[in-house]
């Protein structure tokens, strides 16, 4: 306090003005004191302990790998097997030349004939990219009887604008698959395609595009209440610069993106209502133990343990050793079991063991009356069926690692585009997320069904459906 204000400087004010001032050198004590914790507690968090992304950490700040270092070169082998493309039939190109030399190339004697195996060589080239345009004369004709003027209509499925459905489906692709910005795009489409095109068209493109594939989305959605399984996670992004939260469901055969303003509970409600019975894998927030049939990942846990051990506490980094080693040998038999060398029944005894010992060692954190580790510890006790939802139930993984890769790439989006600027933009995003982790999923062509999606909702038709036939 003294270096901050003197004492004598004090002295010499009011006694009021000296009950404020020391009043507010004593909050600025308490709050430097808090800050300096915070700083203690962030400085040794890392991706591999805590829930940060692995883009948060600088690559020459990474660990040295355990791994030797290979003595070997880049690149292939000797010996390796040779990779080429193989050759299509020859009529399956689009122009053949012959290719017969005219003379010996030793004596340079005239030569005729034919090689009955000539040695074949294709070259693959991209056509002349020009757009294919389509002029429709609507003629106006007059009745002769009552002198009323008549239009002819536009044919079924031909768009009002002038952008056709597979202008349509590249452009939402674009932005979308191939995170582009909508000015990059325009550039991209006037530039390689010689189709004009400004950023505001492309916004009107995305618009379009959304109203095409919004049944097929929410057919989806409506799916997620039926679904026996789901792994569920969450990530912040932005619409008009304030903060929101984009969800993603996977299931087995489809995924389900949704954009919401808040974390909390509400958006589970309202995606799998109270039909659903299935069970959730999910990371330990606290919104998801409202479902109540919960699989905790265990490669969060892994990395809280290991924060365990990068604690500095003693007491915390051998407990942390032992979860570790326990979650190892967790990993070990589900590998065994997954990959197909154990059965389920001996990947279930293996696990009674690995079970009493980490439900021993929780409990032995949660009564240690360290501040390190006693509430973790407790929480994972108290809850401790949530850990062991996948031994008893086949089909459930012991990771959320589905949610997480299809979270992936609307992370890199969402650090390229900053989030959105709408409402309608934000249901762009969900939507073609959906289309396109689902057709990755079903192993369908996004962008033929992002096409025909747009053809149908142009003709006024029922708009093709995402759901597995599986």
């Amino acid at each position: 306090m003294e270096s901050i204000v003197p004492e004598e400087v004090i002295a010499r004010q009011t006694p009021e003005a000296q009950a404020i001032i020391r009043m507010l050198l004593v909050r600025i004590a308490k709050l430097e004191a808090e800050v300096e914790e915070l700083r203690r507690q962030i400085k040794g968090k890392t991706p591999q302990n805590s829930s940060l992304p692995p883009s948060t950490q600088h690559p020459h700040a990474k660990p040295t790998p355990r791994k030797r270092k290979s003595k070997r070169k880049r690149g292939g082998q000797a010996g390796h097997k040779k990779h080429e493309r193989p050759l299509i039939p020859t009529d399956q190109c689009d122009e053949v030349q012959p290719l017969k030399p005219s003379e010996c190339r030793r004596c340079g004697a005239q030569l005729s004939g034919s090689d009955l195996e000539p040695l074949r060589h294709q070259v693959w080239e991209l056509p002349e990219i020009k757009p294919l345009v389509t002029e429709y004369q609507r003629h106006r004709l007059s009745c002769r009887s009552c002198g009323e003027t008549t239009c002819a209509p536009l044919p079924a499925g031909v768009p009002q604008g002038q952008s056709g459905p597979r202008l349509l489906a590249f452009a939402a692709l674009l932005m979308a698959y191939y995170r582009q910005s909508k000015r990059r795009t325009a550039e991209f489409l006037t530039t390689l395609f010689g189709q004009p095109c400004c950023a505001a068209l492309t916004v009107k493109m995305q618009t379009q595009v959304t109203a095409a594939l919004r049944p097929s989305y929410e057919e989806l959605a409506a799916q997620l209440p039926t679904q026996e399984q789901l792994s569920i996670d969450e990530t912040a992004t932005k619409e008009r610069n304030g903060k929101a939260w984009l969800w993603t469901f996977v299931a087995r055969t489809f995924t389900v993106f949704t954009v919401r303003a808040t974390r909390e509970a509400t958006a589970l409600s309202e995606l799998l209502t109270d039909a659903f019975c299935g069970i959730v894998n999910c990371d330990r927030a606290k919104m998801y133990w409202r479902v109540g049939r919960l699989q905790w990942c265990w490669a969060h846990l892994k990395r809280d343990f290991q924060a365990l051990i990068d604690s500095g506490d003693g007491q915390a980094k051998r407990l942390g050793y032992d979860l570790r080693r326990a979650t190892c040998k967790l990993f070990e038999h589900w590998g065994n079991y997954r990959d197909g060398p154990i059965t389920r029944a001996a990947f279930q005894r293996r696990m009674a063991p690995v079970r009493r010992e980490v439900e021993r060692l929780l409990q032995r954190g949660a009564l240690s009356g360290n501040p390190q580790m006693r509430g973790m510890c407790q929480e994972l006790y108290d809850h401790r069926e949530w850990l062991w939802t996948f031994v008893r139930h086949e089909g459930v993984e012991p990771t959320n690692n589905a949610s997480e890769r299809s979270l992936r790439h609307a992370v890199i989006w969402r650090k390229l585009s900053f989030g959105t600027q709408s409402a309608g933009g934000s249901r762009f995003v969900e939507t073609m997320l959906s289309v396109i982790e689902t057709c990755r999923q079903q192993q369908r062509n996004a962008f033929a069904f992002v096409t025909a999606a747009v053809e149908a909702h142009l003709a006024h038709q029922p708009a093709p459906s995402l759901r597995s036939k599986a």
